[in-house]
């Protein structure tokens, strides 16, 4: 990851695009992830409320706050605030809890489930989207569509935009867009005084730059505006082979992407996938390796180029063996939500995540004699996505956290008692990580991170020290100290 210094202080400063605190001129609406007129009594262990306020997508890492509320307006946050104040509680924020296991534990918290009201608001013609907390980026990508617009989001419709956002945010457009981070252009944030400030780079630059990567701990987000960019058609989907050609397939995979388009983005997995009714016979048969991604066509004339592109990359890999599964294919926008194949419901997931260098044949290897065929991998996924392209670029406008300087990351993980004992996926977990040590750059993105335990690290000492001060101006207290990411900070 970069290790360029760029203070608080030094942000950029305003730009023509930034959206005003006027907000959309011309806006369609969409519904949010979730609807309601009013919060949520506060709750403890065992009452009415308290399971939906602590619900997370990750089963794996529950929460146990000491009390829970879901807020629906900003005056629900201010409520939950004052009372967080009155009986000595920090403060946690979450919405889906799709990271649930990066999140430090919370006996003595107040946990605040943002499912704010409204709609996202669509500006066509500035092409900003903006987005109460809560909303899903399914929500968002529908809202998008009708005016040829995309947004940078996650390979689940399920997650939430706001945790995403700030955390940085991979998307399969982001070789050609950057980190999602660098589109938002405001965010409304409720500070531990209980104000509600919209912060863009006109009315507080510091604030503004921590906001976006600086690893929260700033206050609860109640909205966000972010930029849209046109998206015509992509040319997306999923393609699978029987893992024994994973040697050939990784190999041809990785030599294409040292000289991939920006346009395309991908990422391969080997997939162990269980016997189970919603899994397709010919995924549950043994170790499979895909390959997944989209190429953006921006415009209609972008389209042939773009067929190309998926040509060049998967051309050569259908030639190593016949697929078991293909369905690349050029389609709308909106159905890249479908592309990753990731799981609808709920589901407890034990991980861990490298930023990792160029492997080699070597890298290669290594990966797959501890999650390939015959490896003994309790893993139900373990594979690369593609970095490379505009990730790699400083944005002038960026936050704490703008680029990513490393090819690859890794992700992989397990389920309990489906792919083995929790025991078994962890011990393969330091397994995997051993093998892959002299790779692995030592940096993280913290929206990948699947456990607070885990080594991580995505921001230079001089850029914790700049997002140090500007939490201890907006939360000098540190009511929402333990609502940090572990390692993005220096204040105890």
């Amino acid at each position: 990851m970069t290790t360029d210094v760029t203070t608080a202080a030094e942000a950029p400063g305003p730009a023509a695009d930034v959206t005003t605190a006027a907000g959309p001129t011309t806006a369609a609406t969409a519904t949010a992830g979730t609807t309601g007129t009013a919060g949520d009594a506060v709750a403890r262990p065992g009452e009415p409320g308290y399971d939906a306020a602590t619900a997370v997508f990750n089963l794996a890492a529950p929460p146990r706050p000491a009390a829970a509320v879901i807020v629906r307006t900003v005056e629900d946050v201010r409520a939950a605030i004052r009372l967080a104040d009155v009986e000595g509680l920090s403060l946690r924020v979450h919405t889906t809890g799709h990271s649930a296991p990066a999140a430090r534990p919370m006996r003595d918290a107040l946990l605040i489930r943002t499912e704010m009201d409204g709609a996202v608001e669509v500006d066509p013609v500035r092409r900003v989207a903006r987005i109460p907390a809560g909303t899903r980026w399914g929500v968002v990508a529908k809202a998008a569509a009708p005016y040829g617009l995309a947004v940078a989001h996650g390979s689940s419709p399920t997650v939430g935009v706001v945790g995403y956002l700030l955390g940085g945010g991979l998307s399969f457009y982001g070789r050609k867009v950057g980190l999602a981070a660098n589109g938002v252009r405001a965010v409304d944030l409720v500070t531990a005084d209980g104000e509600l400030r919209r912060v863009d780079l006109s009315s507080d630059p510091d604030l503004f730059w921590a906001l976006r990567g600086g690893g929260g701990g700033f206050g609860v987000v109640t909205a966000v505006e972010v930029k849209l960019f046109p998206a015509a058609q992509v040319v997306t989907g999923t393609t699978c082979w029987p893992a024994a050609h994973a040697p050939a397939l990784l190999r041809a995979w990785r030599r294409w992407t040292l000289d991939a388009p920006p346009e395309a983005t991908t990422s391969v997995r080997v997939l162990n996938l269980p016997d189970i009714p919603d899994v397709p016979p010919m995924l549950s048969a043994g170790p499979i390796l895909c390959v997944d991604g989209a190429v953006l066509a921006e415009t209609d004339d972008d389209v042939a180029a773009a067929r190309r592109y998926a040509d060049e990359l998967l051309g050569p890999l259908r030639a190593v063996a016949e697929p078991v599964l293909d369905t690349w294919q050029l389609t709308e926008p909106v159905n890249l939500l479908d592309t990753h194949m990731d799981p609808s419901d709920p589901v407890a997931v034990i991980g861990d995540h490298m930023l990792l260098g160029d492997l080699g044949d070597d890298g290669i290897d290594a990966l797959l004699r501890v999650v390939g065929e015959g490896s003994g991998s309790p893993l139900i996924s373990a594979g690369l996505r593609q970095l490379g392209g505009a990730y790699a670029r400083s944005h002038p406008q960026g936050g704490a956290l703008d680029r990513l300087d490393a090819p690859y990351a890794y992700s992989g993980g397990g389920v309990p008692d489906l792919t083995g004992t929790a025991e078994a996926i962890t011990r393969h977990i330091a397994t995997v990580r051993e093998a892959l040590a002299p790779w692995d750059t030592g940096w993280t993105t913290p929206t990948f991170v699947e456990s607070h335990a885990q080594p991580q690290r995505h921001l230079s000492d001089a850029r914790i020290a700049a997002a140090d001060l500007v939490r201890h101006r907006v939360d000098p207290a540190g009511r929402f100290r333990d609502d940090i990411m572990p390692g993005a900070t220096r204040l105890v």
